[in-house]
């Protein structure tokens, strides 16, 4: 049977899905299948707030939908409590017998204070077996202030009964949207409190994020009723933060602007509007995130020519509405919680910056499970990268991608960042797609400071080739080179390319400036697969068309390296089309020689080789095919013959075993450089900076061991 926890809210407005995204990333960083569950939906599962978001950051291998981890709906329980409670723990039990640990997210069917509804989640928890994390609003809705200590331990007390009569267990307390500067104080009233009442339990408070709750552009759209009439369509799920009702003079209009705001301007104000637009478009004043236009009044010809004109970004909306409705609605719209990435990111940070790993250890009651899953390791990378924040550089700043998973990376505290580009262009489309980039450096490839520097170095570096300093000054203004002289420098430990270039276009300039490493002849690439249970390393799969067996050696080498930097303990298989001694020919008689060359080059590296594909992976397949191996069935690196076998076996496996192939990582360079694919998606970009920063904190402690050992030998001469 599944551990499970039950996280319900005592009263509306709590940010309870922010908690449950919070929660469930913490509880699959510990290990094992965790599941959500919902006991009670309104109307379609899959469009449901908690569902829609936590169901696909389950384990695909469960094979589970939205469906099958709801319960019933709000009228199933309203028209019979009895047969609708027999009915949650009916779907419960089979949604249990597939998971390690259960996520059970309570009903949120009300938006008045319904002192009822804690009841019935209470009975629901008692009924599931399932301990309850229960969740307090540390700010009054009412009067929109924050609560003192003294209010939420009055709320506290007049929720425990509930708790009790249902016969309930309380697991830990979490007052989310709670002031900032009064967390701790706010824990320790509250625990005194829980203690007094016989509850020794884990109390969380969890400061207030505004932007979780304020809501998009496209939802004010749909609050108005109205229609977009100009503007990019990819900035609809920007935040709005505040509002502008310009009743006034266009001047008092601007000062009052606010940074990712609305400004409602009346259709006739015409002149308001275009000193809007050009406001926002402006250095010196904030970037709005819409403007909306109410009243019946048509632009005149000569309006809808300038606006056509300008070409703004900023999403125009129409409506109908007069002022005072327009103002209202907005403002009495409130946001979906994981609406949007940079929710989902603040969310993030915010729960598992005030949430101790050491908690959900206890709660669980469950020691890390031994196998890997996909995000487990995902999480692994992150956590790794930010143990030691690497200083990483983004030469794509033009690319919208590039800013989404770069405002991810910062949220998160993954790495420290520089991006390249024009810094008004790249910090305004931040501010149009609604992420935040403040904290990333925006270093322009034309500086001429830096360009001088880097065209002196580089025309250094290739003067045998040629290279004058006047050649060297175009080339460094490509932002490859710009960025892979950056790392060579010391201005960043690592790059990450290829959104929008070409893998040649991203690799060449460091085969040129930073070189291989030393004793290695050719740079190669690996994919680390994250299967159902654990994590294998594939290489080489993007570079090399067909190494020789010197090369394919090396790349062998490399990549169990690599293995052993991302925790993966390298057993080394060398593929081929027979296994052993069975075969001939010069296409396995090139891995042959190349294992060979493995057990000369690295005697400690376990490497067995050429060996078929099952035999390195299965191990009642490799038991009888080369028994004895101590790689046969327990293979975690497999060395591709030729990139054509590489390159659509790790395609293969990614689309038939659903395998999250995170890659490709070049390795054999001298500094962290990685590629990506121009399909690349955000979360690939994300994974390759972590994976490129660990790389970085690997050489960097390579490099201070090197200088230890050079130090301690210099003063035994001495």
């Amino acid at each position: 049977m599944a551990a499970s926890m039950y996280l319900s809210s005592a009263e509306p407005f709590t940010g309870k899905s922010a908690l449950a995204l919070g929660l469930f990333d913490l509880l699959t960083r510990s290990g094992g299948r965790v599941v959500v569950f919902r006991p009670v939906v309104a109307g379609d599962p899959t469009t449901d707030s908690v569902l829609s978001v936590l169901v696909p950051r389950m384990d695909p291998s469960l094979g589970l939908t939205a469906a099958e981890c709801a319960g019933v709906s709000y009228d199933d329980l309203h028209n019979d409590a009895e047969r609708a409670l027999a009915a949650i723990v009916q779907r419960f039990k089979q949604v249990e017998r597939s998971a390690d640990f259960v996520l059970i997210v309570g009903s949120d069917f009300t938006d008045v204070g319904n002192p009822a509804e804690l009841g019935v989640n209470a009975r629901i928890a008692a009924n599931l077996g399932a301990k309850m994390i229960l969740a307090l609003s540390g700010r009054d809705t009412a009067d929109e202030r924050h609560r003192t200590q003294a209010e939420l331990v009055n709320a506290l007390e007049s929720t425990l009964p509930e708790l009790e009569h249902a016969h309930a267990e309380l697991a830990a307390l979490a007052v989310n949207r709670a002031e900032p500067d009064a967390l701790e104080a706010i824990t320790e009233a509250l625990t005194a409190e829980l203690s007094t009442a016989g509850h020794e339990v884990p109390v969380w408070a969890i400061p207030e994020e505004p932007i979780l709750v304020a809501p998009s552009v496209a939802q004010i759209i749909d609050a108005v009723d109205g229609e977009l009439y100009s503007g990019d369509e990819a900035v609809l799920s920007r935040e709005v933060l505040a509002v502008t009702l310009s009743g006034m003079s266009m001047e008092h209009v601007l000062d009052r602007l606010h940074e990712g705001g609305a400004v409602v301007v009346a259709a006739d104000r015409t002149e308001t509007l275009l000193g809007v637009l050009m406001a926002h478009q402006a250095d010196t004043f904030p970037s709005l995130a819409c403007i909306v236009v109410n009243g019946p009044f048509e632009f005149s010809p000569v309006i809808t020519r300038m606006l056509e004109g300008i070409g703004a970004s900023i999403p125009i909306i129409r409506t109908e509405l007069n002022s005072y409705e327009t103002a209202r609605r907005i403002v009495t719209t409130r946001g979906n919680v994981l609406a949007s990435q940079r929710k989902i990111d603040l969310a993030l940070r915010s729960v598992e910056a005030r949430i101790p790993a050491d908690d959900i250890t206890a709660l669980t009651g469950q020691a890390p499970a031994g196998a890997i899953t996909p995000l487990m390791f995902e999480y692994t990378l992150l956590d790794r990268a930010r143990a030691d924040r690497k200083h990483i550089v983004l030469p794509e700043g033009n690319d919208d991608r590039v800013l989404q998973a770069a405002s991810t990376l910062l949220a998160r505290g993954v790495a420290e960042l520089t991006i390249l580009g024009d810094e008004r262009a790249i910090r305004a489309r931040a501010a149009e797609l609604g992420v935040d980039i403040a904290e990333a450096h925006v270093v322009s490839p034309e500086d001429p400071e830096l360009l001088e520097r880097f065209a002196v170095e580089y025309a250094r570096l290739r003067a045998h080739k040629g290279v004058t300093l006047e050649h060297a000054r175009e080339k460094v203004r490509d932002v490859s080179y710009f960025g892979t002289l950056m790392v060579q420098q010391g201005l960043a430990d690592g790059m990450v390319s290829g959104a929008v270039h070409t893998t040649a276009h991203t690799i060449k300039p460091g085969f040129e400036i930073v070189k291989t490493k030393p004793g290695v002849s050719i740079v190669s690439s690996v994919f680390l697969m994250a299967l159902a249970d654990r994590v294998l390393v594939y290489g080489d799969c993007a570079v090399n068309p067909d190494p020789s067996a010197e090369q394919l050696a090396d790349i062998a080498i490399s990549s169990a390296e690599t293995a052993a930097s991302f925790g993966i303990e390298p057993r080394v298989a060398m593929l081929s089309y027979s296994t052993g001694e069975s075969g001939s020919g010069a296409d396995v008689d090139k891995v042959r020689e190349a294992t060979r060359l493995v057990h000369e080059r690295a005697p400690e590296l376990l490497v067995d080789g050429p060996i078929q594909y099952d035999a390195a992976s299965d191990l009642s397949v490799g038991t009888m095919k080369m028994p004895g191996s101590e790689v046969a069935g327990r293979a975690t690196v497999f060395i591709f013959p030729d990139l054509n076998t590489g390159n659509n076996t790790y395609k293969a496996v990614q689309r038939s075993a659903g395998a999250l192939a995170i890659g490709p990582v070049l390795q054999g360079i001298n500094a962290p450089i990685n590629d990506l694919s121009r399909g690349a998606l955000v979360s690939d970009i994300v994974n390759t900076v972590a994976i490129t920063a660990i790389q970085a904190q690997a050489r960097s402690a390579n490099r201070d061991t090197a200088a230890d050992a050079s130090a301690a030998a210099t003063k035994e001469t001495a």
